[in-house]
């Protein structure tokens, strides 16, 4: 697809943050077997991966407001445009020497998401969408979503909640209703990869709550170009404000979405 140039800008810091992240991604495999462990060394990986993206993004358009995971917010100069980022989505995976985790870069424009990438520089796959203009994979691949119409054939991505987060019950509910009517579901540990991974295809559906605006503000983009339908875990909560997403292709989505919402 030929994109914008906000875009290609998006797609030129996810490739830079990513080969950072990806050397210092071969130096954890090797700390996580050390007695000193490789938390430290991921924080620094992580910080260093933001550094290079708001560089990249803020260097190319300076008037923009910044929203990320470390840094936190700023104001821009034109308050209508911002980008949201995460610079490395799936930090516990990294940490692990597991090779799924991304970069996720969203411009967002009077509230409404237009732009976003997702990059997994492990598997050397950038996912991208701009509103209106559907959902790629690499240079060329148009993505869309499974054509799978029967529950029983599909497979499902979500995450767990861990540690201090509190929606584990509700988690653990869901998963004694949906388990018996699907194939299977996954926790690969990365919101931005199961949105992509929904636009491809490879999921039929995700659903997850807890999260943060950073974690799925490109993916949502991504997965609704590809022809998901994206809505929160209740009716009347909104993704990016809630923090709460349950996506699948059409022919799902209704069934899905009331195995989910049952009480």
């Amino acid at each position: 697809m030929q994109g914008s140039a906000n875009l290609n800008i998006m797609i030129k810091a996810a490739r830079k943050a990513g080969r950072s992240l990806v050397k210092d991604f071969r130096e954890v495999e090797n700390l996580q077997v050390s007695m000193k462990g490789a938390g430290d060394f991921v924080s620094r990986a992580d910080l260093a991966a933001e550094k290079i993206l708001r560089e990249e993004l803020m260097g190319a358009r300076p008037t923009y407001g910044w929203l990320a995971e470390e840094s936190g917010e700023t104001d821009g100069q034109d308050p209508t445009r911002r980008w949201i980022v995460d610079p490395l989505d799936g930090t516990t995976n990294f940490l692990h020497g597991l090779p799924h985790w991304a970069i996720s870069i969203a411009l967002e424009h009077k509230g409404q998401i237009v732009a976003g990438v997702v990059f997994d520089p492990a598997k050397d796959e950038m996912f991208y969408a701009e509103k209106g203009s559907g959902a790629w994979l690499n240079d060329s691949k148009r993505m869309r979503v499974s054509g799978r119409t029967r529950m029983i054939e599909a497979i499902f991505a979500t995450g767990v909640p861990f540690a201090a987060k509190h929606t584990l019950p509700a988690t653990l509910k869901d998963l004694a209703k949906l388990m018996p009517e699907c194939a299977g579901v996954r926790r690969y540990g990365s919101a931005a990869l199961d949105l992509a991974y929904v636009a491809a295809g490879r999921y039929d559906g995700y659903w997850e709550r807890e999260l943060k605006i950073w974690d799925i503000a490109a993916g949502l983009l991504i997965a609704s170009e590809a022809g998901a339908l994206v809505q929160g875990v209740r009716e009347t909560q909104n993704p990016l404000e809630d923090g709460t997403v349950l996506c699948a292709n059409g022919a799902l989505f209704d069934h899905f979405a009331g195995i989910i919402r049952k009480v």
